[in-house]
C-alpha cells in the first residue's frame, strides 16, 4: 500500500480524548509545572486499570497548516480510509470490549496543568520536504505541552502505583514500528518452545515492504535465546520474523496470539499484525504501551535482553557484534531494567522504557518524535521537570 494511502487509514483510526475514564474520582496532590516551577493542585492519576469499552472511536481534529485546503481528493481519501479501517475491525479476531480485569494499565486522566508553550521548537519533516508521520499529518505536535517536548506523545507513570505524571496526547492510536517486538517476546515466552532449538534465517525473513538492510545474512542459524536478544537489544527485524514465523502454527497463529494477550491484559486500543513492526498496522497509544512495558517487566529475559549492551554472534559470515539501538543503556543515571526503540516513517521516533526517576520506578511513553535523539532529549527533559 502507497504512504498516503497508510496515512489515510491511519489517521481514520486515531482516538484521543483528554477526558477521565468513567468511574474515576480526582484527588488534589501538589504538582510542579513546567512555567512556573511552583506547586499547583493537578489530578492525581489513578492506578491503572481497563476502561470500559467504547462502541465507536473519537477522532482526533487535525489542525490545518495556514494556506492550504482540503480537496476533494483529500475528502475521498478520508471517506476511504473510514471504510477501510471498519472492514479492517469486522474481519480482526481481536476482540474489542471484552477485557480481563487484572490489566495493570488503563489510564485514569491526570497530567499536569501548566502554562502552554508550543509544542515542538523543532521544523516538521512536512516543511523540511520530507514525509510527514501520522502524528504530523493529524496536527499532534501542534498540541501545547508545559514542557515543549518534541514527541508528539508522551506518557510518565509510577510503575508501581499507576499513577499518571505525566501525560500529552496519550490516548491518539499511532503506529509503533519496532515496540512491536516487546509484545513480540511476550508471546514467543508465553509459547514455551526451548530457548535453544536453533533458527535459520530465511528468505520469508526479508524486509520486502521497506527493504531495509539487517546485518544477518541469510541462511545464519542462531538460537531461540539469541535471535530475542537481537530482536529486543539491536531491533533485528530478520529475528523478529523468524521467531514470530517460527511460532507455535506459524505467522498466523503468532499475530492471533499477540491479539489475545494484548486484550487480556487490558490493551483495547492496540491491533498487532505482525512480529517485528515494518507494518504500519501494528498500532497503539501510549496508555495502552504502558500496560505492556508493564506486563513486560514481569519477563526476567525481556528485560536482561532489551537492556543488554552487545552480543556476538557467529552467522554464515562469521562472529558479527550487535549492539543496542540506545544510547541510554548502561547510564547510571537511568538504572533501565526494560527499553525498546522504533522507527518506521509512519510513526516517527519512539521510545518505552521502564527506569528511576525521582526516586522512583517509573514507565516512560515518547511516541512519534521528530529526530533521532529527540526522544532521548525529551526523557531528559520529563526527568528534569519530575525532579526539580
Amino acid at each position: 500500500m502507497k504512504l498516503a494511502g497508510l496515512v489515510a487509514v491511519l489517521v481514520g483510526i486515531v482516538s484521543w480524548t483528554g477526558a477521565p475514564l468513567p468511574g474515576t474520582a480526582d484527588a488534589a496532590t501538589p504538582s510542579k509545572t513546567a512555567a512556573t516551577g511552583k506547586s499547583a493542585a493537578t489530578p492525581r492519576g489513578k492506578a491503572l486499570r481497563p476502561a470500559p469499552a467504547r462502541s465507536g472511536a473519537r477522532g482526533v481534529k487535525s489542525v490545518s497548516r495556514p494556506g492550504l485546503k482540503s480537496s476533494a481528493k483529500e475528502s475521498r481519501a478520508a471517506q476511504a480510509a473510514r471504510a477501510s479501517v471498519r472492514k479492517s475491525r469486522v474481519l480482526s479476531k481481536t476482540p474489542r470490549g471484552a477485557y480481563a480485569t487484572r490489566a495493570t494499565a488503563a489510564m485514569a486522566g491526570g497530567g499536569t496543568a501548566a502554562k502552554a508553550v508550543p509544542a515542538s521548537l523543532h521544523h516538521s519533516s512536512a516543511d523540511a520536504g520530507g514525509t510527514p508521520s501520522i502524528g504530523e499529518a493529524i496536527g499532534l505536535h501542534r498540541v501545547p505541552d508545559p514542557l515543549a517536548l518534541r514527541s508528539a506523545v508522551a506518557l510518565v507513570v509510577d510503575a508501581r502505583s499507576g499513577e499518571v505524571l505525566y501525560e500529552k496526547n496519550s490516548q491518539a492510536v499511532l503506529p509503533i514500528a519496532s515496540i512491536t517486538k516487546v509484545m513480540m517476546s511476550i508471546v514467543v515466552l508465553d509459547g514455551k518452545q526451548p530457548l535453544s532449538q536453533r533458527i535459520t534465517i530465511n528468505e520469508a525473513d526479508r524486509d520486502t515492504e521497506r527493504q531495509s538492510s539487517s546485518k544477518l545474512p541469510m541462511g545464519s542459524t542462531l538460537t531461540r535465546a539469541e535471535l530475542l536478544q537481537l530482536a529486543l537489544m539491536s531491533s533485528e527485524n530478520r529475528a523478529a520474523s523468524a521467531l514470530a514465523r517460527n511460532y507455535p502454527g506459524g505467522l498466523q497463529a503468532f499475530v492471533a496470539a499477540a491479539n489475545r494477550k494484548a486484550a487480556e491484559i487490558g490493551m483495547r486500543d492496540s491491533v498487532f499484525a505482525d512480529g517485528t513492526g515494518l507494518s504500519s498496522s501494528n498500532v497503539s497509544t501510549a496508555r495502552d504501551l504502558a500496560v505492556m512495558v508493564a506486563q513486560a517487566a514481569h519477563y526476567p529475559l525481556i528485560r536482561e535482553y532489551s537492556t543488554a549492551s552487545d552480543l556476538s554472534v557467529r552467522t554464515v559470515n562469521g562472529a558479527r557484534v550487535f549492539r543496542t539501538t540506545n544510547r541510554m543503556v548502561g547510564s547510571s543515571d537511568w538504572d533501565l531494567s526494560l527499553q525498546k526503540t522504533g522507527y518506521i516513517n509512519e510513526s516517527g521516533n519512539c521510545l518505552v522504557m521502564r527506569g528511576r526517576m525521582d526516586g522512583r520506578s517509573t514507565i516512560m511513553v515518547l511516541l512519534d518524535s521528530y529526530g533521532r535523539y529527540s526522544r532521548l532529549g525529551d526523557a531528559q527533559r520529563i526527568r528534569r521537570w519530575l525532579e526539580g
